[in-house]
């Protein structure tokens, strides 16, 4: 009968699984529940290339919640930092990185199949058609081609600006003249018979002050 009604649900498909406790309000005779499972962003990097030497804040927001789960250098309540023209920040640092945990908002609707042993090609090719630099993509193809290597064929959704702001917000103290972001959803395949949506990569300029950010997103 309709009233408030308390639900434990467990959640698993993320590797971080726990109880979750939800009261609910029933109007009918039923209800539908729909999820959306956490996913990992693994080592998700931050470039900052402003035209003159700056103090910037970067905060990152959760709109659907979610955690940091490691950071460099260390988020605390955010990052309070100085970037050059040339990227360094704080003196030391190329990149700002972090892990989080957080609902996968994502579409898997649009994408590439591509065969393993054509990934690092692939990848080139289009980041550089996002607008990414050489140093970027190289830090991408070092960190993740020797990590992709499990299955003989990947789907490979991009998740671009639009998408991210549902789960993962990147909020500027000054707000960069363009932002660039690009988490890939990788899932490994078997077969290469899968058919996806073609994926329409957004026009992404570097005039001014810019930021660019890739990462990726392990589904299983």
């Amino acid at each position: 009968e309709p009233g408030n009604y308390y639900f434990e649900f467990y959640e698993c498909a993320s590797g971080f699984g726990g109880y979750h406790r939800e009261e609910v309000e029933i109007q009918g005779q039923y209800k539908d529940f729909f999820f959306h499972y956490d996913s990992m962003v693994d080592k998700p990097n931050i470039y900052l290339y402003p035209e003159e030497t700056i103090e910037v804040d970067v905060n990152i927001v959760f709109p659907h919640g979610g955690r940091l789960r490691t950071s460099i250098p260390e988020y605390g309540d955010g990052w309070h930092i100085t970037v050059e023209p040339s990227g360094i920040i704080d003196g030391q640092y190329d990149c700002l990185f972090y892990e989080s945990l957080q609902p996968d908002y994502g579409q898997y609707e649009a994408g590439w199949v591509v065969a393993q042993d054509q990934l690092e090609g692939f990848f080139r090719n289009n980041m550089a058609l996002t607008g990414f630099n050489q140093k970027e993509i190289d830090d991408f193809i070092e960190y993740w081609i020797p990590r992709l290597t499990e299955y003989p064929y990947y789907a490979i959704y991009p998740q671009y600006n639009d998408e991210l702001e549902e789960m993962i917000k990147l909020e500027f103290s000054e707000q960069p003249a363009n932002l660039i972001r690009l988490i890939y959803s990788v899932r490994g395949l078997e077969t290469g018979n899968l058919t996806l949506d073609e994926a329409v990569i957004p026009a992404f300029n570097r005039d001014g002050f810019t930021v660019a950010e890739w990462g990726v997103i392990l589904k299983q």
